[in-house]
């Protein structure tokens, strides 16, 4: 399989014999091992139009993933070996739900525990999870909609005994272990959770910022809080209750946190922002990416936390440039005035 990106190759110290480099794939940085040596173990790799810029060399190239391998190509002389990162111990496998929404499987690799965020369809999750060998042991709802929750009864019908988290507040349908803002929770042997009480959308809405070994990303489940590019109607909140969610509680998280949303609405949410902000570079390229990927059948899910701080208008209103668009000074009430407009467009 030959997929096509670009290569970065970043803290090239000379006399040091590796370096750090990331692939994009599928629009985002996958990050690999670099080493600089006098032998190549190359896996497929073609580096074309080698630049180098400020000391970070820069190249097109195409990966094949596979397990033969060949001489590798030079730069300045030396060698290049790709060695792929070790494989990840928190597998997340996300599962299309109803018109737009998304459940999500997370696996702990080392045990095959595993937990189902918002399954919604228990028939289509549970078969994912026999699929990939997984025993669900949990179910981590993000609030009490219907299209979040509804299926959280049936689910303990099929999975006797298993245990269904939800806001302490929001009171989530089949509900047996209710959560609060700082509870922790855990998957078999690596994956550690923390529950975020993000409300506004529901009074209760919880999300769920997981960690697994150091060398992981963290990701986070968002539910309707936040979108890629976007949030949730403030049904059940305010304005400073969203920003509180959004601009203090999850912008705080690491940057390379994946965002894992409740649906589907990326190229809509995009078309929006570049109405409010039409000269961000930024957010033209994902949403031409997110196209491509939608027409592809892909989901373009899931996104970072720095990405959204890049191209999210509603976690941008902290900066002056922003509240100026919309005629505000101050970040609340430029969030405001950004949720109203976005419930009145139309695209």
């Amino acid at each position: 399989m030959t997929k096509n990106g670009y290569l970065q190759i970043v803290n090239e110290t000379v006399g040091f014999r590796s370096a750090f480099a990331g692939f994009r794939w599928f629009g985002r940085w996958v990050p690999v091992s670099v080493v600089l040596c006098a032998r190549s173990t190359v896996k497929s790799i073609f580096l074309d139009q080698v630049t180098k810029k400020q000391g970070v060399y820069y190249s097109v190239c195409s990966v094949t993933f596979g397990t033969l391998f060949h001489t590798g190509p030079k730069i300045n002389g030396r060698e290049l070996v790709i060695q792929p990162t070790p494989t990840p111990t928190m597998k997340i496998i996300p599962v299309p739900c109803l018109e737009d929404n998304y459940a999500y499987i997370i696996i702990d690799e080392a045990t095959k525990e595993g937990a189902a965020v918002d399954p919604v369809e228990p028939d289509k999750v549970l078969g994912v999870a026999k699929e990939n060998g997984v025993e669900l042991k949990s179910v981590l709802t993000t609030h009490h909609h219907w299209d979040h929750a509804g299926g959280n009864e049936k689910i303990k019908e099929l999975v006797p005994g298993i245990r269904v988290y939800g806001g302490s507040l929001d009171n989530v349908k089949g509900c047996t272990n209710k959560v609060e803002n700082g509870d922790r929770l855990s998957i078999g042997k690596d994956i550690n959770i923390l529950a975020l009480h993000t409300p506004c959308h529901t009074k209760g809405h919880i999300s769920y910022y997981l960690t697994g070994k150091a060398e992981e990303d963290p990701a986070v489940f968002t539910g309707d809080t936040l979108f890629v590019a976007g949030c949730g109607k403030f049904f059940e909140g305010t304005a400073e209750q969203m920003y509180q969610s959004l601009c203090v509680t999850l912008a705080s998280l690491p940057q390379p946190t994946q965002v894992y949303c409740g649906h589907e609405y990326t190229v809509k949410n995009l078309q929006f922002a570049r109405t409010v902000e039409p000269e961000n570079a930024k957010i033209a390229h994902k949403l031409s990416w997110a196209q491509q990927q939608r027409q592809a059948g892909l989901p373009t899910i899931p996104s970072t936390v720095e990405e959204e701080l890049e191209t999210n208008p509603f976690m941008r209103v902290d900066l002056p440039e922003a509240q100026e668009k919309v005629g505000c000074k101050f970040p609340v009430e430029a969030l405001r005035e950004l949720r109203q407009r976005k419930d009145n467009w139309r695209g």
